[in-house]
C-alpha cells in the first residue's frame, strides 16, 4: 500500500495517519504504522475495535499488512482531534460544545468500563485521541494501549505505559492498572477543556500547576473566573461550570478509591448537558422573540 500520495492528516510515535479513500468512495483515515517491534500494539488496537462498537468509539474498518508494514482503515473525522480545535485561532470551541464533548467522551469510557466480556481499560486518554466528526460529535481513538480487566478489578503489569502529564500517579507507582486511572486521564482532558491551558504540551509540571489552580478554586482560594478559558469570554453558566470543575477535581483524586466511576460521571455530566440544552433554546426563544417585536414594530410604521 502507498501512502506517499495521501494527505497526511497528522503522525504520532508510532506511525502517521493518512487520509484516503476506499473503492466506494468513503473517505477514511489509514494510520501506517512504520515503528519496528509495536506488533502487539496493532494486534491490540484490532482484537479490541474488532470486538466492540459504539458511537462514541472511532470505527475500525479494517486491517493490512503489506511488505513487513502495518496498516489500519477507520472512519475518517473531518474535525481532526480536540488539541486541534481548542488551539484554533479563526474559531473558539463554544461552551456547549465543549460540555456534549465532555459528557458523550465519558458516556464512551462507561461503555469501556462497563463492557460485558470483561472491563476494558484505555490506558492512553488524552486530547489528541479524542476525534471529532462534522458535527462535533467525539470519538474515542487509539486502543494500542488498552487493556481487558476481565472480571478482575484490577491487573499488575510489569512495564507502565501511556502519555506523561495524563498517567494515573498511583498506577505510575504501583504498576495497578484499574479503570481509576482511565478516570484520573479524564480528570486532566476535563482540566483542559475548562481551562484552555496545557494544550499543546502537558509535562508533569504543567500537569501539576493545572491541577493545583483547580483545587484551589474548589477551596474557595482562587476565583472560578481566574481557571476559565478566556476565549470563552464568560459566555458559559457558572454553575454548570463549577459542576463539571468539582467532577474533574474528584477525578484526579490521589488515591483511585476516592475517585468516582465513569458511570457516576456521566451522569453529573449528563445533568450539566441537560441543563445546557435548556439555556441554548432559552437564548434561542428571546432572540426570536427580540425579532417577532422588531419585525412588528416595523409594520406599525409602514402602516
Amino acid at each position: 500500500m502507498d501512502s506517499s500520495n495521501k494527505v497526511r492528516l497528522g503522525s504520532g510515535s508510532v506511525g502517521r495517519v493518512y487520509k484516503g479513500v476506499l473503492p466506494s468512495g468513503q473517505v477514511v483515515a489509514i494510520k501506517h504504522i512504520y515503528k519496528s517491534g509495536i506488533s502487539e500494539s496493532f494486534r491490540g488496537e484490532v482484537d479490541c475495535l474488532s470486538k466492540i462498537r459504539h458511537p462514541t468509539l472511532v470505527c475500525l474498518f479494517g486491517c493490512c499488512v503489506d511488505n513487513g508494514e502495518l496498516f489500519l482503515v477507520y472512519e475518517y473525522c473531518p474535525y481532526g482531534n480536540l488539541a486541534q480545535q481548542l488551539l484554533r485561532k479563526d474559531s473558539v470551541l463554544s461552551w456547549d460544545k465543549r460540555v456534549k464533548i465532555l459528557r458523550d467522551s465519558a458516556l464512551a469510557l462507561r461503555f469501556l468500563h462497563s463492557y460485558p466480556e470483561g472491563r476494558i481499560v484505555h490506558r492512553n486518554i488524552k486530547l489528541t485521541n479524542i476525534l471529532l466528526t462534522e458535527n462535533l460529535e467525539p470519538k474515542l481513538s487509539d486502543f494500542g494501549l488498552a487493556k481487558m480487566l476481565g472480571m478482575e478489578e484490577s491487573k499488575v503489569f510489569t512495564e507502565v505505559k501511556g502519555t506523561t502529564g495524563y498517567m494515573d500517579p498511583e498506577y505510575v507507582r504501583n504498576s495497578k492498572l484499574t479503570c481509576a486511572s482511565d478516570v484520573y486521564s479524564f480528570g486532566i482532558v476535563t482540566l483542559q477543556i475548562l481551562s484552555g491551558k496545557g494544550i499543546t504540551e502537558l509535562d508533569l509540571d504543567a500537569r501539576n500547576h493545572l491541577t493545583e489552580e483547580a483545587k484551589d478554586v474548589i477551596l474557595g482560594k482562587l476565583p472560578l473566573s481566574h481557571f476559565g478559558d478566556p476565549r470563552l469570554n464568560g459566555n458559559l453558566n457558572d454553575a454548570d461550570f463549577y459542576s463539571i470543575l468539582n467532577v474533574a477535581v474528584l477525578c484526579i483524586a490521589d488515591s483511585s478509591k476516592w475517585r468516582p466511576t465513569m458511570h457516576l460521571i456521566f451522569e453529573e455530566l449528563d445533568k450539566v448537558w441537560q441543563n445546557t440544552v435548556k439555556n441554548v433554546v432559552r437564548v434561542i426563544f428571546t432572540d426570536l422573540s427580540v425579532i417577532l417585536r422588531c419585525w412588528d414594530y416595523a409594520n406599525d410604521i409602514l402602516v
